[in-house]
Parts: C-alpha cells; sequence; structure tokens
C-alpha cells in the first residue's frame, strides 16, 4: 500500500493539548515555587520540558518514520523487555520511593517510571496476539485465557508496588482491544466481572484504595487527611466560575492542592479558565478519541486497527479518570491528565505512542474491507 503523509488532524489536536499543557504546567508549578525551593521547581521544568516535551517530539518523529510492523515482529521481546525494566522497580539500590509507593527507577540524577512503558508494552503485545488468532479469538482458550495471563502478570507486578490506576487502565485497554477484535460478549463480561471481585479484594488489602473508596462517598468525613485532596480540587474548580479567574491567577495551588503540577491540573484549569477551560480540555480530548479511532478503522489490517485502538483507549480512558475524579464522579486515581500534567517519562513515551499512531495513518484505507 502506498505510504501516504500523517493524519494532520491527529497531529494538529495532539499539538494544541501540548501548547495547552506547557502553559497550565508552568503556571501550575508555580505553586511548587511557593512550597519549595527554586532548585525543585526548575528541576521540575527541566524534567518536563527537556526530558518529556523535548525528547517526546524526537520520540515522536523517530517511531512515525518507523513503519508499524516493526513493532508486530518484535512484540513479544518489548513486551519481555518492559516487564524487566518494570522489575526493576524491586531492587532496593535503583527504586525511588514517593508516596509510599515505589515506582520510579533512580540511575543517578535520572529517575523514570517503567510502568509507562510497561502499558504500550503490553498493548503490543495482545495486538500481535489477537491479529495473530484472527478468527479464533472467540474461543476461550486462544482469546480469553492468553488475555487474562497477560493481564495477571502485569497486574501483579503492579498490585506490589501498588499502582492499582494503571491496573484499572490496562484492564479497560483490554476490553477494548478484546471488543474490537470480535470476542464473544460473554467472555467479555467473565473478564469485567473478574476484574471487579479483584478489585475488591485488592481493596481489603490496600488501605489506601479502602481510603479513597471512602472519602468518595462522604468527601467530608476526613477533610485534614484522605478528604483533604478532592475538597481543595471542587474548592479550586468551583471558585473558578463560568470564566475562571485568568491565567497564572489559580489560589489554590499556592499551598492547598497537593501536587497542582500533577494529578490535581485540571482543578488549575478548572479554577483559571473556569467552566469554559474544562469543557474546552474535554472537547480536545473527545476530538482526540473521535480522530484516533477513525484512523483505527481506517487501518491498513487488524494489528494496526488494534494498535490504534489501544493506545487511543488507553490516553482517553486516563484523561477522562483525571478530570472526573477531580470533579468528584469518581474515587480519585492518581492518574496525570496526559499531554499536561507532570511527567517526563509519561509525555515522553505518551508522544512516542502518539508516533506510532501518525505512522498507522500513513496507510489509512479510503473504507475499511478488512
Amino acid at each position: 500500500m502506498r505510504e501516504k503523509s500523517v493524519d494532520k488532524i491527529f497531529l494538529g489536536l495532539v499539538i494544541t493539548l501540548l501548547v495547552i499543557g506547557v502553559f497550565m504546567f508552568i503556571s501550575a508549578s508555580l505553586g511548587v515555587l511557593n512550597k519549595d525551593s527554586i532548585k525543585l521547581f526548575y528541576g521540575i521544568l527541566r524534567n518536563q520540558l527537556i526530558l518529556g516535551l523535548g525528547g517526546g517530539l524526537v520520540a515522536m518523529y523517530l517511531c512515525s518514520k518507523i513503519n508499524y510492523k516493526f513493532w508486530k515482529k518484535y512484540a513479544f521481546y518489548i513486551f519481555l523487555l518492559t516487564i524487566l525494566l518494570t522489575l526493576l522497580v524491586f531492587i532496593p539500590k535503583l527504586t525511588l520511593k514517593h508516596g509510599g509507593a515505589q515506582r520510579w527507577v533512580s540511575f543517578g540524577p535520572f529517575s523514570f517510571q517503567p510502568v509507562e512503558l510497561l502499558k504500550i508494552g503490553f498493548i503490543i503485545y495482545l495486538a500481535g496476539w489477537l491479529s495473530w488468532i484472527k478468527n479464533k479469538v472467540h474461543k476461550f482458550k486462544f482469546g480469553i485465557i492468553p488475555a487474562m495471563i497477560m493481564l495477571a502478570i502485569v497486574s501483579f507486578i503492579l498490585w506490589k508496588q501498588p499502582d492499582t490506576k494503571n491496573i484499572i487502565l490496562l484492564i479497560f485497554t483490554a476490553l477494548a482491544m478484546l471488543i474490537i477484535s470480535g470476542a464473544r460478549w460473554k467472555h467479555l463480561i467473565a473478564i469485567f466481572l473478574i476484574s471487579i471481585i479483584g478489585f475488591i479484594m485488592l481493596a481489603s488489602f490496600q488501605p489506601y484504595v479502602r481510603d479513597r473508596i471512602k472519602t468518595f462517598f462522604d468527601p467530608g468525613h476526613d477533610p485534614a487527611g484522605s478528604s483533604y485532596q478532592i475538597e481543595q480540587s471542587l474548592i479550586a474548580v468551583g471558585s473558578g466560575g463560568i470564566m475562571g479567574r485568568g491565567f497564572g491567577q489559580s489560589i489554590q495551588k499556592f499551598s492547598y492542592l497537593p501536587e497542582p503540577q500533577g494529578d490535581s491540573i485540571f482543578a488549575v484549569i478548572g479554577e483559571e479558565f473556569g467552566f469554559i477551560g474544562g469543557i474546552i480540555i474535554i472537547f480536545l480530548f473527545s476530538a482526540f478519541a473521535l480522530r484516533g479511532l477513525r484512523i483505527a478503522n481506517r487501518a491498513p489490517d487488524l494489528f494496526s486497527r488494534l494498535l490504534t485502538t489501544g493506545i487511543v483507549i488507553l490516553f482517553i480512558s486516563q484523561a477522562f479518570m483525571n478530570i472526573a475524579s477531580t470533579i468528584g464522579v469518581i474515587p480519585l486515581t492518581g492518574v496525570p491528565l496526559v499531554f499536561i500534567s507532570h511527567g517526563g517519562t509519561s509525555l515522553l513515551i505518551s508522544l512516542a505512542a502518539v508516533g506510532i499512531i501518525l505512522n498507522i495513518s500513513k496507510y489509512q484505507q479510503e473504507s475499511n474491507l478488512n
């Protein structure tokens, strides 16, 4: 099939989110400058803008040039490598703990979160497997059992960190990919029910999960503890009104919102740009999802269709989990707002994944006949 140019609308949506992300990240990071040292402030900016944005744009460009079939050819090895990298967090001399979790690997002045690689590695391998078995996906032993084994391996590694939010994200992503591949609904419902049971068991073993669920049903039960973040987020969003206080004028980011440049950044957006600003962000992510799924629908083969779907669903689930938890629609998850929140590793890997979709978009068909 003749190679065309990348999907410019999809690329434009990503660039728009990145530009908004840079301005909002700098604004939200002023809260860190107020509470902590100038050195930490510039360290955060350097990590986000040089490693995350600069490195991510280079990675996006390079991945857009790599033929998508490369990822299928080496899918198993990529998945295995990302698992091994994630296991590094359990080596005491390498792990970097934060907030009671060990999710970072540190090499001197550099640190990264290997789960970001693991999520993409999982999607690549699952897409490769499902495209290999093709019409056998409706058979329990070929479609559902291998998918559950992959999920179980990844979930166990993440549970030990602990990292509940990314387990949930990967379950949503896997279900979407299985739906696209043609798995039977009764099998999908079985996976969903097993996941719910697993989550309930997880909550019984992880106190922080129980606290977040309790806070969701009773936001004011512990205003100085587990309820603090959601209360401050709602104050920030509510005080923004319709039009917001104005760029850089957030009050809650100073000494009130925990991690304003991280998973609380949508609250800063709501305070500074109000209801209108929040709706614009939601619209952009919705457009990103629709355009990405359009690329998936017109992808040249099953593997590229599943790979695109998996990446898009992962990012959209993450974005709307962040937004929904910020405004109290679901329990707090702690997931960053993709393309916008702090996280150099997350931004770099996210943009590399966008590059993969851009490469697939070069081979779009006018109508999908697969």
